[in-house]
């Protein structure tokens, strides 16, 4: 037989497209051709090929050879298909089953010894191939953890094109030494959580009230202060108070770190959402994705269904700092180049924390700012107004007074994450027949449509909007944020007292005692 088939998957982004490969040999001198839209690394696939299909004891076509991967029309970049390009190539020398290939995806880089080495995107491309309907995949054994994350696909962990080759013929499958996992590039600790307990944090009643509310609606929160007066504890603090995620939510989690390459090899799916603190001189491609050939997620995608925390954010280049503003409306980011456009999701609760000048000491009530005027406000500058505006609670964190700490033991990261718990459970309840699932995604159309204030509270709002102390969108904003104070206190709808309260954790306004926050009759049981 001189055409034979064999499948693997090509990535945009995070979807998966499946490629067919096909190998002809046809008479002719020696030549291997290579079509299909293949970038440098997958050109190399050839050589590659030749040396690890010798290397295991086969026997290279001395003819030509024609590789196509279809569909033409898809760029195809990496070296995830050289373990089914090697396949469907000796399938058409007629030294294997080609029949064998047809219902198995293979995805893998060959070493020129044989060796299968590990891929990214190993888990995106194998959920791809999962809703393609395939019910086998072979991938480089560093990379079976994730893979085996999907449902219903059996999955196969190899080590080298030999042990390909014999599950392939039905032979017993041949040792190999165990592979070395190669080098990342990217740090497996930019997604570990901080395990710190908010029973550290003494005082700050307005800043531990600020991470509640934003923990349990999805809000953004931006913290200025002094140096060394609790922001970053605050925002480390955050991360603990938010629920494990969803099934679903974990497998989209763990397929963009995947493709990050920020999965470790013994692979679980992400459970917990991921806190990624990228340092504030992070470039504007490692923050929003992209690089050469085709475009990987950055950090903004690493932190789907998570915290993005940016600490010291004025020291942050103003145009970098800006490209949050798209993301932070739609909850995803698309990178174009010439030869595709990549959609990563970005759904991310984005914490800024900022000195309010250059010393630190501007607005303090014990500080002496030495900053003149022009320089406090070029650095106040550097955050623009229309990241500001998206920014939903802001808080001024003030260093605790002396002797804080002296009475009773403050609240727990457990005790204040079952109130968010139960919070994002009335959020579930209350929008089940809907496509959202907290507060802050609610259209402002639908907010005020389907779920509108009292007329106190509506006119108290409609105040602050016609003095300019709110924007439209901030208008919006204030709403889902009292939803979100509603669910907190266990009420029905949000009262004058709670609107109030959402516009002060906005405004950065010192917050006053709640007044009529009540709790239900009875208990709440979706």
């Amino acid at each position: 037989m001189a055409l034979a088939q064999a499948w693997s998957v090509a990535l945009v982004g995070l979807e998966g497209h499946l490629v067919e490969i096909e190998a002809d040999i046809a008479q002719g001198l020696p030549k291997t051709t290579l079509i299909g839209l293949p970038d440098a690394s997958l050109s190399e696939a050839r050589d590659r090929v030749r040396a690890a299909v010798v290397n295991s004891g086969e026997r290279f076509p001395d003819r030509k050879v024609t590789i196509g991967l279809s569909p033409a029309t898809l760029p195809k970049t990496g070296s995830h298909y050289d373990v089914a390009i090697a396949c469907s190539l000796l399938a058409a020398s007629g030294v294997l089953n080609g029949g064998e290939l047809r219902h198995c995806a293979m995805i893998g880089e060959l070493g020129l010894d044989g060796r299968v080495r590990e891929v990214r995107g190993a888990l995106a491309m194998t959920l791809a191939a999962a809703r393609s309907g395939f019910a086998r995949i072979v991938v480089p054994e560093l990379n079976a953890g994730e893979a085996r994350l999907v449902p219903d696909i059996t999955v196969y962990g190899v080590r080298s094109l030999r042990q390909v080759l014999a599950m392939i013929r039905g032979d017993e499958i041949p040792d190999e030494e165990p592979p070395r996992a190669e080098p990342r590039l990217m740090s497996e600790s930019l997604t570990r959580v901080p395990e710190v307990d908010l029973d550290d944090v003494l005082g700050q009643r307005e800043g531990r009230r600020a991470i509640e509310a934003a923990a349990a609606g999805g809000h953004h929160l931006y913290l200025h202060g002094p140096p060394g007066s609790g922001k970053t504890m605050l925002a480390e603090r955050l991360a603990g108070l938010m629920p494990d995620l969803e099934t679903e939510e974990s497998l989209e989690v763990s397929a963009v770190h995947s493709l990050a390459g920020l999965l470790t090899n013994d692979a679980e799916l992400v459970r917990r959402p991921p806190f990624i603190a990228p340092h504030h001189t992070a470039s504007l491609v490692s923050l929003v994705g992209g690089g050469s050939g085709m475009p990987r997620p950055g950090a903004i995608s690493c932190a789907h269904r998570g915290i993005l925390f940016i600490d010291e954010a004025p020291e942050m280049h103003p145009l970098t700092l800006d490209t949050l503003r798209q993301p932070l409306e739609s909850g995803y980011v698309e990178v174009h180049r010439a030869a595709a456009v990549a959609k990563f999701p970005a759904r991310f609760l984005l914490v800024l924390a900022a000195n309010p000048c250059p010393c630190g000491q501007a607005g303090t009530p014990t500080g002496i700012c030495t900053c003149t005027p022009q320089v406090l406000t070029r650095y106040r500058q550097r955050i623009s107004g229309p990241i500001k505006d998206r920014m939903d609670i802001q808080r001024q964190i003030l260093p605790a007074a002396r002797g804080v700490g002296t009475g009773e033991r403050p609240e727990s990261t457990a005790e204040v994450a079952a109130r968010v718990r139960t919070a994002r459970d009335r959020q579930s309840f209350r929008y089940r027949d809907t496509a959202w699932h907290l507060n802050c995604e609610v259209p402002g159309p639908i907010l005020r449509r389907d779920y509108p204030l009292d007329d106190t509270s509506q006119s108290i709002l409609e105040v602050h909007y016609a003095e300019g102390r709110l924007t439209a969108r901030g208008f919006d904003r204030v709403v889902r944020l009292a939803w979100t104070l509603t669910d907190l206190a266990g009420l029905d709808a949000p009262t004058p007292a709670l609107t109030n309260e959402a516009f002060q954790l906005r405004s950065g306004a010192a917050l006053t005692p709640l007044e009529d926050a009540r709790p239900l009759r009875k208990p709440f049981t979706p």
